[in-house]
């Protein structure tokens, strides 16, 4: 296994490694931000909220075409290197958004700004199917200072930045243009920022990423995966259930669902998603810390029960009051809630799969349940509307898909290890954060701490 070094260069490769996730979760987030006026300027006359549907599932296509990346860029991570991927999936990205900026108006080019909308989606899905298991691979494997949680947290710590980005670039447009000016040319400068930001990621991963290997001689991937880790990769898609459907529904869809059914004016609700993307970072960067100290999987347990019973209630907030203060601490905490679970997901997932398959199997669970219950939350969110039977549907949405990350996370493959499965299985230097077990009786003292490396 490729060692990374310490210090500053490995911040370097940490910073190469998230690079592309920033890109990707800022041009998903600024889509989801701005989709009524991109509805509006490059799909098909209709009423408002016809629309703004029609916009989300255009949205969505980028989910669907995520287990393809996931399938080719992953075997490429797992045979080339995660180094040649990753500068792969930045430089599609890149094509996806030049395509959004300077696709022409539907007055203007017809049903060709459709077709331009939805290959630059296909574009981004792909290359997001494919960030996720060499991005998560590269971090956790390159954490040589027995800190693999927190140095996979930083994935998604990315996300709360790139959302921060998002977020700040939809106050200070809202707020320096009028909406007509918006809806005329204003929704197409969040992409330019983000078209600005692909030579930056090319560049650092260039100079930072990890050296090329030969070609794998040890059969097809996919077999492997299928013949000899079927129960783990199972185990993973309950995971990556939850960890798909949080962001989506809690995070990118909250100032969405706070303008439309909860009454907060638009600018007060991308204020709130700045505040509460700071929640997201600083609480995907303790989970991972956390996840170090006291396991991942105690962890994971704690922060999925949280995720089930806690949203709607704090949803519910808004029913009574409907200002800016309600709305960040609503928007805070429920970050902080999705952080505790996603900050610690990636070390969750990549212990469950060996270094040869690890970024094909990382790929291809979380894309898997991500296009089917992630991608599509938000079209699916804004049909269903404000509530189901009372309770908020994005918290509701959130509950149900905690229930199988539950049921994975109590499962063998997350059984408390044995020793030799620990040593067999153990991500970089991850055994120098694991106490020395102790045998009792041929089963672990309750002393080891990262019970998921098995």
């Amino acid at each position: 296994m490729t060692q990374q070094p310490q210090g500053r260069n490995g911040k370097a490769l940490i910073a190469a490694a998230c690079i592309g996730n920033l890109l990707e979760w800022y041009d998903f987030s600024v889509y989801a931000l701005f989709a009524p006026y991109i509805a509006h300027a490059l799909l098909p006359p209709a009423d408002r909220l016809s629309q703004l549907a029609q916009g989300l599932l255009v949205f969505a296509l980028g989910a669907v075409a995520r287990p393809l990346g996931a399938l080719l860029l992953g075997q490429l991570a797992d045979r080339r290197g995660r180094g040649p991927a990753l500068m792969l999936t930045c430089l599609l990205m890149g094509a996806g958004t030049a395509l959004i900026l300077f696709d022409p108006p539907y007055a203007t080019a017809g049903r060709a700004s459709i077709v331009i909308l939805c290959l630059a989606r296909l574009l981004q899905g792909i290359s997001a199917g494919g960030e996720i298991g060499g991005a998560a691979s590269f971090l956790v494997e390159g954490a040589n200072n027995g800190r693999p949680g927190f140095a996979g947290s930083f994935l998604q710590a990315t996300m709360g930045l790139s959302n921060m980005l998002g977020a700040a670039v939809a106050v200070g447009l809202t707020a320096l243009l009028s909406d007509a000016q918006m809806a005329q040319w204003g929704w197409r400068a969040p992409f330019a920022v983000g078209l600005l930001i692909v030579p930056f990621g090319i560049i650092l991963r260039r100079g930072n990423a990890a050296p090329k290997r030969p070609a794998t001689d040890h059969g097809p991937i996919l077999r492997d995966l299928a013949r000899h880790h079927g129960g783990r990769f199972v185990a993973a898609l309950g995971l990556s259930l939850l960890w798909g459907a949080a962001p989506y529904a809690l995070v990118i869809y909250l100032p969405l669902y706070a303008q439309r059914f909860s009454g907060v004016i638009p600018h007060g609700s991308y204020v709130a998603a700045l505040a509460g993307n700071l929640a997201l970072v600083a609480g995907s960067l303790t989970a991972g810390a956390l996840a170090d100290r006291i396991g991942v999987r105690r962890l994971l347990v704690a922060a999925t029960l949280m995720l089930i019973a806690l949203p709607g209630p704090i949803l519910g907030l808004l029913k009574y009051d409907h200002g800016t203060a309600a709305m960040i601490a609503v928007a805070a905490s429920l970050c902080g809630l999705v952080a505790l679970f996603v900050g610690a997901a990636p070390l969750g997932i990549a212990s469950l799969f060996p270094t040869r398959i690890r970024a094909t199997g990382i790929a291809l669970s979380y894309n898997a349940s991500v296009s089917l219950f992630g991608g599509f939350a938000p079209a699916l969110l804004a049909s269903l509307g404000l509530a189901w039977h009372g309770m908020p549907s994005p918290a509701l949405y959130v509950a149900l898909a905690g229930l199988p990350a539950l049921a994975a996370l109590l499962s063998p493959p997350f059984a408390p290890a044995r020793t030799a499965r620990i040593a067999e299985n153990s991500i970089g230097l991850a055994q120098k954060s694991i106490t020395a077990p102790i045998p009792r009786n041929g089963r672990l003292a309750s002393a080891t701490r990262d019970e998921t490396l098995s």
